[in-house]
């Protein structure tokens, strides 16, 4: 008896430890993070989580209402100076890709994009050699 307790009390603990370690993304501060670094002139309209929750997500999306005549800017935040991989993809109400942020091979961390016409457009965060799988964004516009 003592030692299937001793056991029980073992896996307990490491389910627990891996519950710890798969919870270590907390894309909340890079949401907060992103929302000073939007440019000049663009004000914060919303904040995004992408949580790739620990690789077993590929693909993190969100919708959002663009409006015609209005410039809308997307960043991104992540673990260091760059964006640890991960790609934010803009596609308008046809799910036709209009903007992205992996640019001949290269991650930039920001994307801006002029509205021509109003309607649902899909932000989308994929990871391209992504590390943590984990970060942050915000969405701004000016008129």
């Amino acid at each position: 008896m003592k030692k299937i307790t001793t056991i029980v009390l073992f896996v307990s603990l490491v389910g627990l430890g891996s519950t710890e370690l798969a919870s270590q993304c907390n894309p909340d501060n890079f949401a907060s993070a992103c929302i000073p670094k939007l440019a000049s002139g663009f004000n914060f309209l919303k904040s995004y989580k992408v949580d790739g929750e620990g690789g077993a997500k590929d693909k993190v999306e969100y919708s959002y209402v663009f409006t015609k005549g209005t410039q809308y800017m997307i960043n991104l935040c992540a673990n260091g100076a760059t964006t640890d991989g991960i790609v934010v993809s803009l596609f308008d109400s046809g799910r036709n890709k209009v903007a992205t942020s992996k640019i001949n091979g290269q991650f930039i961390s920001a994307i801006a994009y002029p509205c021509n016409a109003t309607g649902i457009y899909y932000i989308q965060y994929t990871f391209d050699g992504s590390t943590n799988k984990c970060g942050g964004s915000a969405l701004g516009f000016k008129r």
